[in-house]
């Protein structure tokens, strides 16, 4: 039986805490995506103009990377806060920091108007959104996890998951239909500008939404009986996270490692790939990773449903081992040139992507023990983005570049999954696990082993 910490809320409760927690993701990964999507269609010709347009591409995939260079950073600071403090108050900062940021790129004068200095600008603005987004996903899948019960915290925590592929649609179909309805003169001289300026809107809207939000009843249980005990405060959380929770970081990192690149590959990385090495229209590619978006958004939570009936590993696996093989069949319908065929390309490999990022929520906010929970679950996640999510772009680019092929992509991609497919498999299951617990024990739940604790890697 569920403790009352972790007793589900009534229905209309934990819609409202989705709902928000969704609506907040989806705004911050379409800031944080839009830059993504520009740097392969307008920065690398107004920002970061060269002769050669992959060499244009590949240095403004640099700028993009630096982005998550930050966001371990802000995943320390925002988590050790979140920790002491609470989650909803470090997700409203998140929020404001990351659409500001976003608004100032639309403000920005190009490179010829003020030559580097407008790079230099851009790029301090990437690094405010990376130091953003590294706060955000630990908040917004905690307050989700902590706030639904132990049955179905798979199904209700993956929903912020679909914040990410929600803020893509968004970001790639504003960015779409600007290049459907302009010339591409119209569209680099003032019409790319657009999206980014829309984002204060979308932040005050996300902004309302999430101050409607409760507290996490987990946090707040856990803060009321350290002030009952009179129990110091003691080290700061992210030292206890590597001094005792170490094997959980690595767990997230590795299980994160090939869900992220396989993502940022089959959406940025395509759209350089079909422009390009295949010389098709940026429509192609857009309207292909919108359509695939679409797709993905409404499957994930039907992959966390999934985690709560036969587990977090056995989904995680389904989607890790089908993308190693799904990474040469990809280039290869890509290469038909085909959109039809593109567009089915694009949507089986995020429906696999899928099945790793849905179950991702649950399974590693129940890595870790509520005191540190923050703080582990964002350096866990953010740690991987740098070794994986950063570098996706630059790496597939200049293979490409290198090659003139896309077979090293696939066999980068290929590795990738099997670095998550090894870890999740030596990983053990961590459904069913009390969050309310302090211990590092995780509650038994059918088929778990209770010698474990909390689903690290065994020896």
């Amino acid at each position: 039986m569920s403790s009352p910490a972790t007793a589900a809320p009534s229905p209309t409760g934990i819609r409202r805490i989705v709902a928000a927690s969704l609506i907040g993701t989806t705004i911050e990964w379409y800031d944080f995506f839009l830059y993504g999507t520009a740097a392969a269609l307008v920065f690398n010709k107004l920002f970061f103009p060269t002769s050669d347009p992959l060499t244009g591409t590949l240095i403004a995939f640099v700028t993009y990377a630096i982005g998550f260079l930050a966001r371990p950073l802000g995943g320390v600071v925002f988590g050790h806060f979140g920790d002491r403090l609470g989650r909803k108050k470090l997700l409203v900062l998140s929020l404001l920091m990351m659409g500001g940021a976003t608004f100032a790129m639309g403000l920005l004068p190009t490179h010829a108007s003020i030559g580097v200095g407008a790079p230099i600008l851009l790029t301090v603005l990437r690094l405010v959104q990376g130091f953003a987004l590294g706060g955000e996903w630990g908040g917004a899948v905690l307050i989700v996890s902590e706030h639904g019960g132990d049955r179905h915290r798979g199904f209700w925590a993956s929903w912020p998951q679909s914040g990410a592929p929600g803020g893509n649609l968004l970001a790639t179909g504003v960015l779409a239909l600007l290049a459907a309805v302009q010339s591409d003169a119209t569209f680099l001289a003032w019409g790319w500008r657009v999206p980014f300026l829309l984002s204060g809107v979308l932040v005050v809207v996300g902004l309302w939404i999430r101050l409607s939000v409760s507290e996490s009843p987990v946090f707040l249980a856990a803060q009321a009986a350290r002030g009952a005990s009179g129990e110091a405060r003691g080290e700061l959380p992210v030292v206890q996270v590597f001094r005792r929770s170490w094997r959980q970081v690595l767990t997230a990192v590795g299980a994160r490692f090939g869900e992220n690149i396989s993502y940022y590959v089959l959406t940025s990385f395509l759209l350089v790939y079909v422009t390009a090495h295949l010389g098709l229209p940026k429509s192609t590619a857009l309207n292909a990773v919108l359509i695939g978006s679409a797709v993905h958004f409404v499957t994930i939570p039907a992959w966390g449903a999934l985690s709560d009936r036969i587990g977090r590993r056995p989904v995680t696996l389904i989607g890790s081992a089908g993308m190693a093989v799904w990474a040469f069949a990809f280039f290869a319908l890509v290469d038909s040139e085909s959109f039809v065929v593109i567009t089915a390309a694009v949507t089986a490999g995020l429906l696999l992507h899928g099945a790793m990022y849905g179950p991702q929520a649950a399974f590693i906010s129940e890595l870790f023990d509520t005191e540190v929970r923050y703080s582990g679950a964002s350096m866990g996640s953010q740690l991987a983005s740098i070794v994986a999510g950063a570098l996706a772009p630059i790496v597939a680019v200049e293979l490409l570049k290198d090659h003139g092929s896309s077979l090293p992509v696939s066999l980068y991609l290929c590795a990738a999954a099997v670095v998550t497919t090894l870890t999740v498999a030596f990983a053990r299951e961590t459904r069913g696990r009390d969050l309310a617990r302090t211990g590092t024990a995780p509650a038994a739940a059918p088929g778990y082993d209770r010698k474990d604790a909390a689903g690290t890697l065994s020896a």
